[in-house]
């Protein structure tokens, strides 16, 4: 199967199999199993600089890692009273699969299968501890391995020699050594998981740079707050892969499991992955008699998470940005900047012709700069070759432009997703649903009854997306089908349109019953028995807060169409949709006569609550001071619930990704600016930047296919509806802070990954499976919607000036000469632009961004606006200087009216230039 190509159509659910099979259950019965080591024969200490660290002593496996700097264990030394039975891994494990030469099977050995029986040995020189594991070895096994912990220039090395001890040649198909940390926010010792206190102030996550020679794992603390730690090879110890590992404790929505620093994948993906397009090329490595071969890994410390480039640099690592990033447009001239002692050999591109780099003059001694442009949609690998030998892969995926990735989806959403059926049982019909791509059909019933039923994030997801693709691109053809969904399926039917419950919204309108329902069969082969088919009477509750941004999204958007492209909007006067918006947040946020919330969950973060703050700023704007006062009174009880919480972003989840949207917007309205920034740090510490488009700015989600996917298992999804949502505050912080370029990365890496879910034919799918046995997107649209919901709230065309690197744009291209600097935005919408210079943040409530150009002498800015449209006579600009200091501000030249606190700017047929000119803040 090509780099980007979809799943063979027999792919089904299943749980990864890339690993060895051990005991797996419950706590209880894990407790029965044999203890693998002896933690009463003491441990074996020592200190570096950075850390404070522990190895057991008979198995020399390490079992504590503690930072010096903080009261603070990246390893679960807590849990090990637990983990110290067989089938757990810890730092210091080893898998590997060889065969001698002529064989076609491989034989499998993990020195965590079993007890853990070393030969110690005299510790070399700077050498902490040092053991054979041949006791452990079966007879005939061919190989030998030594494990030795040292020290080197202050930092902890962890170092296998493995010996061909065989009298022909070995082949080492499969190399992993696990990589264990303290992700584990379920406390398997107390059978109980964490509180939000204890798991952000215990626990971490880790991510993986899946880039050979040069790549890493990256540990950060889930407060987001310092230190944090690299793993790096020692010696020649590629990444080649990531694989997760089965233990006895199952993987759950409070555990994401185990994984391991594959450094050779052949036998696996000749077996287990053998279905996979993997992301580096598997290799193998074979060893004649006698011979030894060395590996190992280096732990890096650092001082917070935006150090770690910093500290990838002064460990001799080779460090790689993307601008914008890796998902690439092909309408793009991205810019790669390297950064490694060795200058750069050779770059080559796979598939070849893909990917098109051409050098450019080094912006400093210490960067080696590239263009790159896309050329074939779909992923894309570069293999950056240095002069000592060194290869590092850069992953991308290329996209078409962004308007045409988004022109793509409405498409797809409007016909391959409309559903009209006027005899559906369930009322269904006429509406944007729920798709499988592998089967290339509408999902008409699932025994997760929400994804047939138009509710819940699964089930929503494609008609939000299609509300958001409106926002941002309205055709009239479009508009007046997604009119009748709204005014014919979500008011009366999934919104309650009369009575006690009016404006309350549906869980779910179908469900699954054994009466007879004429004209409809549920299909056999699915399993209705469990909890996820609601009865009826449950499907008909209004008690899942979840359920309502999307109304509120469906109305909004159809408002703001109305206000702001006279007569595309015909079945109501924009005014209706704004009051049902508002009636709906109302809802939401009532209170039975005893007191109690209405409905539940509204006492946490919702998903895409932005468009509650969106809302109540339009209320505000048309004169609605009654409605506003209302709903703000309403937000504020909200909020200072959560200003008196340590970690203010609890869900129905035990840990979640997903409420710290809206706990931001909200804090920053009301001023609660601790707790905001509590919540940006929380973001930061899952949400990552790495030289991979798959987990540049992918906010950690893990356990959403069983919800909302067609292969139902926990598992790292890369660009799931977390990425787009909290790029919303990370891109608002990197505004209030333009010289924090961590921000902007993250952000922005956050807002591209919506598109990346998006085929070459506009189909829209819940994430991508990360697990080395698949790596394709699932086929469920699922609950993709809230995703691209973040991408339409924030991309936008960010121009900054690097202090090494000069101006730079994420979201479009930037041409300087002389004092002037050219920017042409190449963004989805083209309706945003932030001049970091100057903390100028423009946005268009319609009409579209063409060019602008900035005199950098004397302040002033040209905007070109694009031209009219039957629906679009007019632009709506607004001017905000959002940074702190002294920065100038700006105002529009000529005589323009105001209208809801925005400038009218009449459009023609051609570009409309206006001015900008600077005044003192």
């Amino acid at each position: 199967m090509r780099l980007g190509a979809q799943p063979p159509s027999e792919a089904g659910p299943g749980p990864a199999t890339n690993a060895p099979t051990g005991p797996r259950g419950s706590a209880g019965r894990i407790s029965e199993l044999p203890l693998a080591f002896d933690l009463q024969a003491g441990w074996i200490e020592a200190s570096t600089p950075d850390f404070d660290l522990r190895l057991a002593k008979t198995a020399q496996i390490l079992v504590s890692l503690r930072s010096r700097a903080a009261p603070f264990d990246f390893l679960p030394a807590d849990q090990l009273e637990f983990r110290a039975r067989s089938g757990f891994h810890h730092l210091g494990d080893v898998i590997v699969r060889v065969r001698r030469a002529g064989q076609t099977n491989w034989t499998h050995w993990s020195s965590a299968e079993g007890p853990r029986a070393v030969q110690p040995h005299a510790a070399p020189e700077g050498a902490i501890a040092s053991a054979s594991l041949d006791p452990a070895l079966p007879a005939d096994f061919p190989l030998s391995i030594r494990r030795t912990w040292l020290l080197e220039e202050g930092q902890l090395v962890l170092r296998f020699d493995l010996q061909n001890r065989s009298d022909a040649p070995v082949e080492i198909g499969g190399l992993a050594l696990p990589v264990v940390f303290n992700n584990m926010i379920h406390n398997f010792v107390t059978r109980r998981a964490r509180s939000l206190e204890e798991a952000h102030e215990t626990c971490v996550f880790f991510d993986p740079y899946i880039g050979r020679d040069a790549g890493y794992v990256q540990v950060t603390r889930l407060n987001g707050k310092g230190p944090a730690l690299l793993v790096v090879p020692w010696g020649q110890t590629p990444l080649e892969a990531w694989q997760p590992l089965r233990e006895p404790a199952r993987p759950m929505q409070t555990f994401e499991g185990t994984f391991a620093w594959t450094v050779h994948s052949r036998a696996w993906a000749e077996n287990e992955w053998s279905r996979a397009e993997p992301w580096n090329p598997p290799t193998a490595v074979v060893l004649e008699p006698g011979q030894t071969r060395s590996y190992g890994l280096r732990f890096i410390p650092a001082p917070e998470i935006r150090a770690l480039d910093r500290a990838l640099i002064q460990a001799h690592r080779p460090v790689a940005v993307g601008v914008p990033g890796y998902i690439l447009p092909m309408d793009l001239r991205a810019l790669l900047y390297l950064r490694h002692a060795h200058q750069v050999r050779d770059i080559a591109s796979d598939p070849p012709g893909a990917l098109e780099v051409s050098a450019l003059p080094s912006p400093s001694a210490a960067w080696q700069a590239y263009q790159v442009r896309g050329r074939q949609w779909g992923r894309a690998r570069l293999t950056v070759t240095y002069e000592d030998g060194l290869r590092q892969t850069i992953h991308y995926y290329v996209i078409k432009s962004m308007p045409e990735v988004v022109a793509d989806l409405g498409r797809f959403l409007f016909s391959r997703q409309w559903y009209e059926d006027p005899g559906d049982p369930f009322g269904r019909s006429p509406s944007v649903m729920s798709y499988d791509r592998e089967a290339n059909r509408i999902l008409t019933q699932e025994s997760r009854v929400w994804i047939a039923g138009l509710s819940d994030e699964g089930g929503a997801g494609s008609w939000i997306a299609a509300a958001c693709k409106l926002w941002a691109q309205p055709e009239p053809e479009q508009v007046r089908k997604f009119e009748r969904f709204v005014n014919e399926v979500v008011w009366g039917r999934l919104q309650y349109s009369e009575g006690d419950l009016k404006y309350g919204v549906r869980k779910s309108l179908f469900y699954y019953t054994t009466n007879e329902i004429p004209g409809f069969t549920y299909d056999p082969s699915q399993n209705w028995r469990t909890w996820t088919s609601w009865s009826e009477q449950e499907a008909r509750s209004v008690g899942r807060g979840y359920n309502y941004p999307h109304v509120v999204i469906a109305y909004w958007t159809l408002y703001r169409l109305a206000r702001h492209h006279p007569g595309l909007v015909t079945s109501h006067p924009w005014d209706w949709f704004l009051d049902q918006a508002w009636h709906t947040v109302m809802f939401l946020t009532s209170r039975t006569p005893e007191g109690r919330p209405r409905v539940g969950y509204v006492n946490w973060g919702l998903m895409q609550g932005t468009v509650f703050l969106e809302l109540l700023e339009d209320l505000k704007r048309e004169g609605r001071t009654e409605q506003a006062r209302a709903l703000e009174e309403r937000m504020r009880a909200r909020a200072e619930r959560w200003a008196r919480q340590a970690y203010p972003f609890g869900s129905e989840m035990a840990w979640d990704s997903t409420g710290q949207e809206e706990v931001y917007a909200w804090c920053k309205y009301f001023g609660f600016d601790q707790q905001a920034d509590v919540t940006l740090h929380a973001i930061l510490g899952y949400m990552p930047t790495l030289p991979h488009w798959g987990y540049n700015g992918c906010a950690r989600r893990y356990w959403d296919f069983l919800y909302a996917g067609k292969i139902r298992r926990i598992e790292r999804q890369l660009h799931h509806y977390g990425s787009g949502l909290n790029a919303i505050p990370v891109l608002h912080a990197y505004r209030e802070q333009p010289g924090d370029f961590h921000l902007l990365r993250v952000g922005h890496g956050g807002a591209m990954g919506p598109l990346a879910n998006i085929d070459a034919e506009g189909f829209a799918s819940a994430a991508f499976h990360s697990f080395p046995d698949s790596l394709f997107w699932d086929p469920y649209s699922g609950d993709y919607g809230p995703n691209f919901f973040g991408h339409v709230m924030t991309i936008g065309t960010y121009v900054a000036r690097h202090p090494e690197w000069g101006w730079i744009v994420f979201g479009g291209e930037v041409e300087t000469r002389d004092r002037l600097v050219r920017v042409h935005p190449k963004d989805s919408l083209r309706r945003r632009i932030f001049l970091a210079p100057q903390a100028l943040w423009l946005t268009l409530d319609a009409g579209r961004f063409e060019q602008l150009e900035y005199d950098t002498a004397e302040g002033r800015i040209r905007i070109g606006l694009g031209p009219a449209d039957p629906f679009t006579p007019a632009a709506y600009l607004r001017i905000e200087t959002t940074g702190p200091g002294p920065k100038a501000g700006y105002q529009l030249a000529g005589s323009f009216t105001r209208d809801r606190e925005a400038w009218r700017i009449p459009l023609n047929n051609n570009l409309t230039w206006i001015e900008l000119t600077r005044t003192s803040r």
